[in-house]
């Protein structure tokens, strides 16, 4: 019995998954054990195993055709017969309501219950035993057959504790140097899981990720009209990854989609501090002030307004640290808000006096 939680957004049923493809399923088989064997060596992971691997045994009919065309049948007379019998065949369909239900015809439970006794009609409503027609056999199957891009696939599995699937799958990947090595031509591996389902999350946001920038860019043109301006406010949203990357690593939370959406989030929440810093620096100068009171009057007169609202933002965001799902998120923003701001409230002015060579008053 396996327990997980319950899972957000696109499944990912196993967080540690190599695939293993090429074209004979008993080589498939082979390979798959070897790659089981680096799983399973790995410290952090939990009941490896293969997506499928046993046959399962299966009935089968040898018809003697010769035999069967003297009785008056065809292999097809006799597969719907069987069906008929052992499943049971769709007859008609029956409205109930609005809705259509299937009325299925099957053979008698008793008349089932010893397949060799089993009988078919021929042509002329003679009853025939089912040994009369050739010999039942058990053979083995594949009970699982999987293909992706058209090609043959098993796929070796394994839960992880202690870890980041990830990283988990990195480490196996790398010790699997050799086993690809040793791989027959037209065999190969392949990542999937977390770290598949992860690629794929973060493609969606890289594809409009370019347009975002060029409009971010042309409303902070509108609003500093000035290239100088522009630049310190972008400067300033990569600042929030110092509290982020801190507060993810002292809660020891994941850094995977919901985190990468809060760094967008925060570097917005980073810049627009930045110009409400520096439009209060635009104000001041136009009333005469010089260039360095105009900057440190801005620092203070938009010190509070910008805690403050910082602080709002973080408290807003703490009972989504108790969400398994948004939890990350809301650490990225809180420890990116909380240590983004302070520096921001130093960093801003500072670049100021570097970009403008404001040097210090004289005491």
């Amino acid at each position: 019995m396996r327990v997980q939680k319950l899972l957000y957004g696109p499944p990912v049923d196993w967080p540690v998954s190599i695939r293993v493809l090429g074209d004979d399923p008993d080589r498939l088989r082979e390979i798959g054990h070897e790659v089981r064997e680096v799983i399973a060596a790995h410290a952090a992971t939990r009941d490896p195993h293969l997506e499928w691997d046993e046959r399962v045994p299966r009935l089968l009919l040898a018809i003697d055709h010769h035999r069967l065309q003297l009785i008056g049948l065809t292999p097809d007379e006799v597969a719907r017969q069987l069906q008929f019998q052992l499943d049971g065949i769709t007859i008609t369909e029956l409205r109930d309501g609005i809705r259509l239900v299937p009325a299925v015809g099957r053979g008698a439970a008793q008349d089932i219950a010893d397949l060799q006794s089993l009988e078919v009609v021929n042509r002329e409503g003679l009853r025939v035993p089912l040994t009369q027609l050739g010999e039942l056999e058990t053979v083995y199957e594949e009970p699982v057959i999987k293909r992706i891009d058209r090609q043959l696939f098993v796929a070796v599995n394994a839960d992880i504790e202690g870890a980041q699937p990830n990283d988990v799958t990195q480490e196996v990947w790398a010790a699997l140097d050799e086993v690809r090595e040793r791989l027959p031509s037209g065999y190969q591996l392949q990542i999937g899981g977390s770290v598949e389902q992860s690629t794929k999350a973060q493609a969606s946001i890289q594809a409009l990720q370019p347009l975002m920038v060029v409009l971010m860019l042309i409303f902070i043109m509108l609003q500093m009209r000035s290239f100088a301006g522009t630049f310190i406010v972008v400067a300033t949203a990569p600042l929030g990854l110092i509290g982020a990357v801190a507060a993810l690593l002292l809660f020891n939370q994941p850094f995977g989609f919901v985190s990468t959406l809060g760094l967008i989030g925060l570097a917005g929440i980073l810049m627009r501090n930045t110009l409400i810093l520096t439009q209060q620096v635009a104000d001041n100068v136009r009333e005469k002030m010089a260039m360095r009171d105009a900057v440190v009057e801005a620092a203070v007169q938009r010190a509070r307004p910008v805690v403050i609202t910082a602080v709002a933002a973080m408290l807003a965001f703490v009972p989504l640290t108790l969400d398994s799902f948004w939890g990350p998120l809301a650490y990225v923003l809180i420890g990116g808000v909380a240590v983004g701001t302070l520096i921001t409230l130093l960093f801003v002015p500072a670049l100021y006096a570097l970009w403008y060579r404001i040097a210090a008053r004289a005491d």
